[in-house]
């Protein structure tokens, strides 16, 4: 959610950070991977250079100029000027980039991400945001979890296939969105131009997790699915009077008991197959007992209470089970001795794949069950509902085979992501879209949207050899 005068400094600098990746348990030795001298330096380059520009939303924004370096890296291995497009939309931009395959007739593989970052106060930090730093085998910056590191990944990993001589038979697009943080304006404009796809690689999404005493590789895992955002506003409002004289109704009462009757409702708790295998495959990673004992339960019998009550009682997994809605702001009355005349409060949802809009609005107003209570959708075009993507043998194969190059042996666990990214917009159109990004940090290493942002190097060989496997699959 990264120069050629640096190359001889770079294999110095990497050193220890490129070593092969280990097995956290059994037998088999981790691989000795290939060497990719030109794209490890690249990965690392690309990565500096693009965590250094500010490609925040608003005055100043520069994502402009992080897709202008890739553009000239991509020209620089072997594209046309003509075949990357960099398209300026309102203060941002986003950028298409076409390797054609020899086979016109396939539709083509889309590899998406997104090359803005939320915005970071450097006051706040203890290194420059957008000043790439590296210390201990570590890159900070913005942007450098999520998803410049990455985006510099995949960028080189197809620079070095054509360097290789690699010749796709299936076209393969690299894309890369301008506002995936804010209004998904360009990720919206981008699905609908590729909507031809065969099926996109997400590379902001999913991700490998290592153990927290050892460093060494758990588990990874792949994203099918994700939950639709919906903001509903409740509104009240009342003819209002003076305080000293209340009225059996007072809006702001009513809004409280709306909010109250919301708050201690549960949605149906639901599995798809997706789900369902995560939640088996998870809770052999669950160091719980009691935990990894819910999940399994649940895996069994989604209507298990005891095992709900678990689940839902911790943020890790209540996200998962279902239907989510909760209170996020307030405002209402307009004087301090005066009876409120108009209360509003905004319920933020987080929807599982298979329902609509309308169906959540109409569900929380029979929880409410008081027709003075408005409930308006109010989030706009910055949203749609999303099917999960069908688990797809071709693309589960060449996962499993492209994260078990550099990681023999690994679990890989399918999920369903609670938060929202650019594959909802291609999944609405029908392409199947799956979040698959290679890289692996600690759960305590996570600081994407927050302070001192961080990725370690050790992923970029691993990383190559599997972006080198997976595209070549795909596009074969």
């Amino acid at each position: 959610m990264r120069r050629a005068p640096l190359a001889l400094a770079l294999t110095v600098a990497l050193g220890a950070a490129l070593a092969a990746p280990q097995l956290s348990a059994g037998p088999v030795k981790a691989p000795q991977l290939k060497v990719h001298p030109a794209a490890e330096a690249q990965v690392l380059d690309l990565s500096q250079r693009l965590i250094a520009l500010r490609s925040v939303r608003g005055p100043g924004n520069e994502t402009g100029k992080a897709l202008g370096v890739v553009k000239t890296a991509l020209v620089a291995g072997g594209w046309k000027d003509a075949e990357v497009e960099v398209v300026p939309v309102d203060d941002t931009a986003y950028m298409i980039a076409t390797w054609p395959g020899s086979d016109p007739s396939l539709k083509p593989l889309v590899i998406s991400g997104h090359m803005d970052v939320v915005e970071a106060d450097p006051k706040d930090w203890t290194r420059d945001p957008f000043t790439p730093i590296i210390e201990d085998g570590i890159l900070y910056g913005r942007g450098a979890s999520d998803m410049k590191f990455d985006a510099a990944l995949a960028t080189s990993a197809l620079i070095e296939l054509r360097r290789q001589g690699y010749k796709p038979k299936r076209t393969v697009i690299l894309q890369f969105s301008g506002d995936e943080e804010t209004t998904m304006k360009t990720s919206k404009i981008i699905a609908e131009r590729l909507k031809n796809a065969e099926l996109v690689i997400n590379i902001d999404g999913g991700g490998g997790t290592l153990d927290e005493a050892t460093g060494k590789p758990l588990y990874w895992t792949w994203q099918g699915a994700e939950k639709t955002y919906v903001d509903y506003q409740l509104e009240v409002t009342n003819p209002g009077g003076h305080s000293s004289a209340p009225r059996p109704v007072n809006a702001i009462t009513q809004m409280s008991q709306a909010l109250d009757r919301i708050g201690s409702y549960r949605f149906k708790p639901e599995l798809s197959p997706l789900t369902k295998e995560y939640f088996e495959k998870a809770a052999e990673f669950e160091s719980d007992p009691k935990l990894a004992a819910a999940m399994r339960a649940f895996a069994a019998n989604p209507n298990d209470e005891a095992a709900l009550a678990v689940l839902r009682a911790n943020p890790a997994y209540v996200g998962k089970v279902g239907t989510t809605c909760v209170a996020t702001m307030i405002h209402g009355g307009h004087a301090q001795n005066a009876l409120p005349q108009r209360v509003t409060a905004n319920v933020n949802c987080r929807v599982f794949p298979g329902h609509t809009r309308e169906e959540i609005r109409d569900e929380l107003a029979r929880v409410v069950g008081d027709d003075a209570v408005k409930i308006t959708d109010v989030s706009g075009n910055d949203t749609t509902m999303s099917p999960a993507s069908p688990m797809r043998a071709d693309f589960v194969g060449a996962v499993a085979k492209a994260i078990g190059k550099p990681y023999p042996g690994i679990a890989i666990v399918p999920s369903m992501a609670s938060g929202a990214t650019d594959s909802m917009w291609y999944r609405a159109l029908g392409v199947p879209a799956y979040g698959a990004s290679p890289t692996f940090s600690k759960d305590s290493e996570d600081f994407a949207h927050g302070l001192n942002e961080r990725v370690r190097l050790s992923n970029i060989r691993p990383g190559l050899t599997y972006f080198l496997s997976l595209f070549t699959d795909l596009s074969k």
